[in-house]
């Protein structure tokens, strides 16, 4: 049985929990709240450190020196983050859900998860490229499979 399914979150050392990150680079999109209705939009403008062709953090070591707003995902944090998206493997367990089978621990790489289009890689802007943020809101982000 694997990790995942044998623990909990809280129970994950931390190897465990980094390894849950599919790198899908979604929490790395500037996200847009509605003032009035609250509401959660997801752009394609991503953090100046995303590789955009790659799909991941270009200093994930040292991220928090260059972009201080960056957000560390903790088991002590988590059900704070109701930006993550649904295809997220940590809100995944935190409800009760299964590791998709894109998943890179389920496949071994990170391919499955970018033909599942789940990965942001090839279809970002780095944020300081963009002018009006409101004309990059996507709907693709949101898609979860299984």
């Amino acid at each position: 049985m694997a990790f995942w399914d044998e623990k909990t979150l809280a129970q994950m050392n931390t190897e465990e929990w980094e390894s849950l990150c599919d790198g899908c680079g979604k929490c790395c999109l500037n996200k847009l709240i509605d003032d009035e209705t609250e509401e959660l939009y997801y752009t394609n403008a991503a953090c100046q450190l995303l590789d955009n062709k790659a799909g991941h953090c270009k200093s994930y070591e040292q991220r928090f020196n260059f972009v201080p707003s960056c957000t560390k995902v903790t088991v002590d944090n988590l059900e704070s983050l109701t930006w993550l998206p649904d295809s997220c493997a940590y809100r995944r367990l935190l409800q009760g859900r299964e590791l998709p089978s894109w998943h890179p621990l389920r496949t071994g790489s990170k391919e499955a998860m970018i033909l599942a289009g789940m990965s942001v890689a090839g279809k970002v802007t780095c944020e300081t490229k963009i002018r009006d943020i409101e004309d990059h809101i996507v709907l693709w982000p949101m898609k979860d499979v299984e």
